[in-house]
């Protein structure tokens, strides 16, 4: 058997794997201890798959600890240690501005404040040491450190990422003077160039990995006592890592929650013949959005979390703060807004009766008629009607709307945000949304998809039968994954065939030591730029290319992106990237066979007009006809189909559902 645990804002979710069979179920989340919420979702799956722990052969992970831990600005008591008179990085950062007209917008402080800066007596060129970091500067540095007594320390020494010697005997000094304390050295959590973005990236590691480190160490102590295995952890570029590992870089799993969904949607991607998708995941609190090419999720070689920069490879997922518990509100302007304030797991959206009162989206799709009274949510969440006309009769009031417009207003202007999301990874990256299908999943995702459709002009729709537990399927299946890179910044004569073999041969040995595989799947990434640009393309290849194929594959990628190549221009090789993976397992959706319940029917709100839905209780069997106006009562979220939707289901529980009816 086979076990993955996502936790979302209010659910968390889990998928228990076996015999061809996929069983889920949900349970509250619980946001002062995760792991609680965690083993009480355990034991939802495990009851109703009547089965106990002691066949369970993996366990799998993905949470949101050290997102919430980024977002909420808490971090561990933080020390820097830095060349002498590169202290200050952190604050200077990049000297570009996030929003060009708000001139007052400030980038986030940095996570470790002045008092806590150190700078080392050393200084490392890319071709070797310019000034030695001497055994007594390292120990007296490291006994200064010690006095402000931190729990965490990073170490961002110039041009580690080549050199990394004057790291490795800081943190020797810093280990013997603070026994126990938490060590971040910049050239093992990036391992590539531009100071700034090492070094930002390593502060976040090191801030937030002794929280990581505490809520892991509960969960495999929770799991050793229900006899469970340890859990791996979900990392942000979509692989699985041990715990251990995971606590020591927290840094690597910020994107751990939505790597999960989009693993899971590129597995249905494949399963369900959509192979090219976009794909939404709406949970309670958050959207998270991202695009499957031929099956895969588009990565990317680093990012930017809470305004924070972080140079990994993770997953180009994007989100916004649009989610079922979303707050609708009035802005000082007099206009509707919705998110990214959440009403989350506790008290949630006021229609759960748990003390919210604010207004919410899942208030507006109840009040429409697409969520029913006598259908209780995942979780055994039962809902209050009268509730969700109170919180936003509020609202309407304040706004000067009639009730059922305040609600349709909520949910267009949240569908607006996902909207935008969508079209920061289509329009503005250059694709076409209507050369893709769009797969909705998680617990809203499904009631928002087909507005959302027709204003990117998509014609099918995939929604998966476990769409509401989608993130958690998504680690079931997730492969074992370690990456290792190194800026190399070679052109000219030092590029050649054997230095970038010897390169990729290091760099393989170090993924699949870290992994402890020694015959796990190699693949790499070249990150190639013309000499003289500022930026790099990622240029996925052999492990041993040839130098010719990696030209020729740059420059089709470089015309593609910008619309022109030059031949005669000198090419450098920046950054090699090495992933070592082991497959996940191999899980089937496995037959949805099942019974055919009776449809019933209820008034609803589309479009402002007030129809009659055909409302399919649980999940319809395979092959049934859908046609709009209908609701599908899924076991984990809901499937809205607007007039001039149909489809169908496959022989796996997928929905499919087109624009236009059939004949």
């Amino acid at each position: 058997m086979l076990l993955g645990v996502d936790v979302g804002g209010t659910f968390t979710d889990a998928v228990l794997a076996f015999d061809g069979r996929i069983v889920t179920a949900k349970a509250p989340s619980t946001p002062q201890d995760q792991s609680e919420g965690v083993m009480n979702a355990v034991a939802a799956v495990l009851q109703r798959a009547g089965q106990g722990t002691e066949q369970v052969e993996a366990f799998a992970h993905g949470m949101t600890v050290a997102t919430n831990a980024l977002l909420e600005g808490r971090a561990a008591r933080t020390a820097l240690v830095a060349t002498e008179g590169f202290t200050d990085v952190i604050a200077l950062a990049r000297q570009n501005r996030a929003h060009l007209y708000r001139l007052c917008a400030a980038r986030p402080a940095p996570l470790v404040p002045d008092e806590l800066r150190f700078g080392a007596r050393e200084r490392m060129t890319p071709e070797g040491p310019l000034t030695p970091l001497r055994s007594e500067d390292a120990h007296s540095l490291a006994r200064e450190v010690a006095q402000a007594e931190p729990e965490a320390v990073a170490v961002v020494l110039l041009h580690s990422y080549r050199h990394p010697e004057h790291e490795l005997a800081a943190a020797d000094a810093l280990e013997q003077a603070i026994p126990g304390v938490h060590v971040s050295l910049s050239h093992q959590v990036v391992g590539t160039f531009r100071e700034f973005e090492r070094a930002a990236t390593t502060e976040v590691d090191a801030a937030i990995s002794p929280l990581l480190g505490r809520y892991l160490r509960r969960l495999v102590d929770s799991a050793r006592d229900g006899h469970l295995p340890e859990p791996a952890i979900m990392q942000s570029n979509g692989g699985l890592i041990e715990a251990a590992a995971a606590a020591s870089h927290a840094s690597w799993t910020v994107l751990s929650g939505p790597a999960g969904g989009a693993a899971g949607a590129a597995f249905v991607a494949r399963a369900a013949d959509a192979p090219n998708a976009l794909c939404l995941d709406m949970g309670g609190t958050s959207c998270d959005v991202c695009v499957v090419d031929e099956g895969a999720v588009q990565e990317q070689s680093a990012g930017e979390i809470a305004d924070r920069p972080l140079a990994l490879p993770m997953l180009a997922v994007h989100t916004v703060g649009a989610g079922g518990g979303s707050i609708g509100w009035r802005d000082p302007g007099g206009a509707l807004r919705v998110g990214p304030q959440s009403a989350g797991a506790d008290p949630g959206p006021a229609c759960y009766r748990r003390g919210g009162s604010e207004p919410t989206v899942t208030d507006a799709n109840l009040l429409l008629g697409y969520l029913s009274v006598d259908s209780p949510l995942a979780g055994g969440v039962e809902l209050d009607v009268s509730a969700a006309k109170d919180a936003i009769g509020g609202l309407a009031r304040e706004l000067g709307l009639e009730l059922g417009d305040c609600a349709e207003g909520i949910v267009r202007v949240a569908n607006a945000e996902m909207l935008r999301a969508l079209r920061v990874v289509t329009v503005q990256r250059g694709i076409d949304p209507r050369g893709y299908a769009l797969l909705a999943f998680g617990g809203a995702g499904p009631l928002h998809a087909a507005a959302i459709a027709e204003e990117l002009g998509i014609e099918r729709i995939v929604c998966p039968r476990a769409s509401g537990v989608l993130a958690a399927l998504g680690l079931v299946v997730s492969p074992r994954r370690r990456d290792v890179q190194r800026s190399v910044l070679w052109s000219g004569e030092s590029l050649t065939a054997e230095a970038v073999a010897a390169e990729v041969k290091e760099l393989s040995d170090r993924a699949r030591e870290a992994l402890d595989e020694p015959d796990a799947e190699l693949t790499a990434v070249y990150e190639l730029r013309y000499r003289g640009q500022a930026f790099e393309l990622a240029i996925a290849a052999e492990v041993a290319p040839e130098l010719d194929e990696l030209r020729q594959k740059f420059e089709a990628e470089h015309e593609d992106r910008y619309g022109y190549r030059d031949s005669e221009q000198q090419l450098e090789l920046v950054t090699i990237r090495v992933s070592a993976t082991v497959p996940g397992a191999e899980v089937e959706l496995g037959d949805a066979a099942g019974e055919k319940p009776e449809t019933t029917s209820r008034e609803a709100t589309l479009g402002g007009a007030q129809l009659e839905l055909t409302v399919f209780p649980g999940a319809p069997s395979p092959g049934t006809a859908i046609a709009g106006p209908a609701v599908v009562e899924l076991a984990e979220s809901t499937l809205l189909v607007p007039s001039e939707w149909s489809g169908e289901v496959d022989a796996t529980g997928t929905i499919h559902i087109r624009r236009g009816r059939q004949r």
